[in-house]
């Protein structure tokens, strides 16, 4: 595991808009994409609307089954 993924969820207050949430592991806002992966040649990073505010647990270990939403996968690793 890279020094970017963490085992534990980035918890934000969203709001509503289209975000892009990061596969490859190479951006520097992880886990949000900052575009790297075009650079690199890296895995399509996963658009997600948000429609109203709420408060999100984003995935940071990579693990989830869900992204970009954490599912508790990094409590296995």
């Amino acid at each position: 595991m890279s020094d970017k993924l963490v085992n534990k969820p980035l918890v934000r207050d969203m709001e509503p808009g289209t975000y892009w949430y990061c596969t490859c592991d190479a951006s520097g806002n992880h886990p949000f994409c900052d575009g790297t992966h075009k650079l690199e040649g890296l895995h399509e990073p996963v658009k997600f609307e948000v429609e109203a505010p709420r408060k999100m647990a984003l995935c940071r270990c990579g693990k989830t089954a869900k992204p970009p939403v954490c599912d508790g996968a990094h409590k296995t690793l």
